[in-house]
């Protein structure tokens, strides 16, 4: 069977990093083979699965070193045997994230880090898409299957709005689809309606509605995944959910992004439902 290559997008602090660590720590629980290539220049998309290991990143393995680099240099095995990567970035103020992200994939492809036996490679891509390089995976078909993390707050659904036109420009060339909307509640009110909405005005589907729980905090303090530091909460239960969810996802679309104007009206919509409720 194909490897499944996953990228998840959303907007800067909506928990992307958070979720797909705790996804696919769900996933490999279930006894799937992933690899989890951190996609953002904090390197922090694997901190949960290593142990809050501060982990080398591929720039900085290849500014440092003089000879070849090597794939152990690169990947750690985190939990549940997860293959972890950060691709990293240049130092601030200097040259394009977007860069190293293209260095990093292209340099794995040609170590050989794809092989036979992972059923998962995950993408914690950061922020929009606003830029070529963080667009990598969608335009160079690297990542067949989009999620994109959201809550319902307004700057959420305005960058899911434009990954989406992100995903349709590149949809044709690269083969890439969006399979759904993974929301990280943040308890706005009607949250799970407005997601619902949303993501049927793309034409697509709330693929899953994680609710907010103090607990994931508790985790990532104790440098853990939900999965890791407990077990048997519900949270942890909510987790294995979308991994199933992901896992048997059949429903993959070309998006339709909607305009602003409609986009203005489906959150005016909601909230005068709830201010009716309000005053009545």
């Amino acid at each position: 069977m194909a490897i499944r290559q996953v990228a998840i997008y959303g907007k800067g602090g909506i928990g992307k990093s958070t979720t797909t660590q705790n996804l696919t720590a769900a996933l490999a629980e279930k006894g799937k083979q992933v690899f989890v290539v951190g996609c953002d220049p904090k390197a922090d998309s694997t901190r949960l699965l290593l142990g809050g290991l501060h982990q080398k990143t591929v720039l900085d393995t290849i500014r440092d070193n003089k000879q070849e680099v090597t794939l152990k240099q690169v990947v750690k095995i985190g939990f549940g045997g997860i293959r972890c990567v950060e691709s990293g970035g240049p130092e601030p103020g200097v040259g394009c994230a977007g860069r190293g992200i293209i260095t990093s994939i292209d340099m794995l492809e040609n170590l050989g880090a794809y092989t036979d036996d992972l059923d998962y490679v995950f993408y914690d891509v950061l922020g929009d898409v606003v830029c070529g390089g963080f667009a990598m995976p969608i335009r160079e078909g690297k990542a067949k299957e989009i999620y994109i993390v959201a809550s319902g707050e307004m700057m959420a659904l305005y960058a899911a709005n434009n990954i989406c036109k992100g995903i349709k420009k590149y949809a044709e060339k690269g083969g890439v689809r969006l399979g759904g909307i993974i929301c990280n509640s943040r308890n706005v009110d009607n949250e799970q309606s407005l997601l619902r909405a949303f993501a049927e005005e793309l034409g697509s589907r709330l693929i899953y509605f994680i609710p907010r729980n103090n607990i994931v905090q508790h985790a990532e303090i104790n440098r853990q995944t939900v999965i890791q530091y407990k077990n048997d909460s519900t949270q942890a239960e909510e987790y294995r959910a979308l991994a199933k969810a992901v896992d048997e996802n059949k429903n993959f679309t070309i998006p339709e992004p909607i305009s602003q104007d409609r986009f203005e009206q489906l959150l005016l919509d909601h909230g005068l439902i709830e201010l009716t409720e309000y005053k009545i």
